[in-house]
């Protein structure tokens, strides 16, 4: 019984950090309409940022998970301004972008690993001293349910938005023609620059909850993959298969590393990626 628990405490913990992920990724897809695997860029962003306020200069979680999201938005913000908004007027392909944006992330990689080492790091200051809670069995840490919170916190805020408000309105205005949004007054530039800056801050969010909970490296490329991977099980460019998306492949993982081991993981997430490319290349839920 413990270990059903434990694993089910697993899946529901990273199927939330995955969550955040796709939802970032999938907000800006939906919107630009290409592969930003710059997207990997914002997430590290997120995650150093609070390891050097947090953990360097001892800020409080609060006030560098606040500046870790707002760095993470603000690089979101500048690459689509300066990077991707460049080649869109000069008619850049989706392929150009997809290309350019796997420069963004490998220039972030390797500006970071100068800047902190390509070693792996933890966010918590204090690992030993957490709380933990026990639910059935199994062990879950403060630092844990927190993410969990805010993951659902999100969740819910993005999906009010995009269904109740003017500015969701005009994102999915844009989100189903870009040329009959612009047409009926909707200024896609402006509502672009705003979408990857919320976007590239929820992604920054989900490289700071991983950091807390197994730790970040500038080389890594696991969480860009399992936010993608999520994203395209679910259904690329909805924000709400995202999220099943997410927690489909968090049991997937978790169950494979319980019965052939934790080196599978991957392996595991891609073998699922290949069925639903071949099978399902919409996702469960099409856009």
């Amino acid at each position: 019984m413990d270990i059903i628990a434990q694993i089910g405490l697993n899946i529901v913990i990273a199927g939330a950090i995955y969550s955040l992920a796709a939802l970032g990724f999938n907000l800006i897809y939906s919107t630009a309409r290409f592969f930003d695997l710059g997207y990997g860029a914002y997430l590290i962003v997120g995650g150093y940022t609070v390891l050097y306020f947090h953990k360097m200069l001892g800020f409080g979680i609060i006030p560098a998970v606040i500046l870790g999201m707002v760095a993470a938005g603000m690089v979101g913000f500048l690459v689509e301004k300066i990077v991707y908004r460049k080649l869109r007027t000069r008619k850049a392909s989706s392929t150009v972008l997809l290309v350019a944006s796997l420069g963004v992330f490998t220039v972030a990689q390797g500006l970071f690993a100068i800047l902190f080492s390509s070693q792996f790091q933890t966010l918590s200051r204090d690992i030993g001293s957490e709380r933990l809670f026990s639910f059935f069995g199994g062990i879950i840490t403060q630092t844990q349910v927190l993410i969990l919170l805010v993951a659902l916190s999100i969740m819910i805020v993005l999906a009010y938005t995009l269904k109740y408000t003017p500015f969701g309105k005009a994102v999915r205005a844009i989100s189903d023609d870009e040329e009959v949004a612009q047409v009926v007054g909707i200024n896609s530039e402006k509502l672009l620059g705003i979408v990857f800056f919320i976007g590239a801050a929820i992604g920054g969010l989900a490289g700071i909850a991983a950091g807390f909970d197994t730790g970040i490296q500038p080389m890594g490329m696991a969480l860009l993959l399992s936010g993608v991977i999520a994203a395209i099980v679910g259904g690329v460019g909805n924000v709400y298969g995202g999220v099943l998306g997410a927690f489909m492949l968090a049991f997937a993982e978790n169950i494979a590393a319980w019965h052939i081991g934790g080196e599978w993981k991957f392996a595991v997430a891609f073998g699922i990626l290949i069925i639903f490319l071949i099978f399902r290349p919409q996702g469960i839920f099409p856009k």
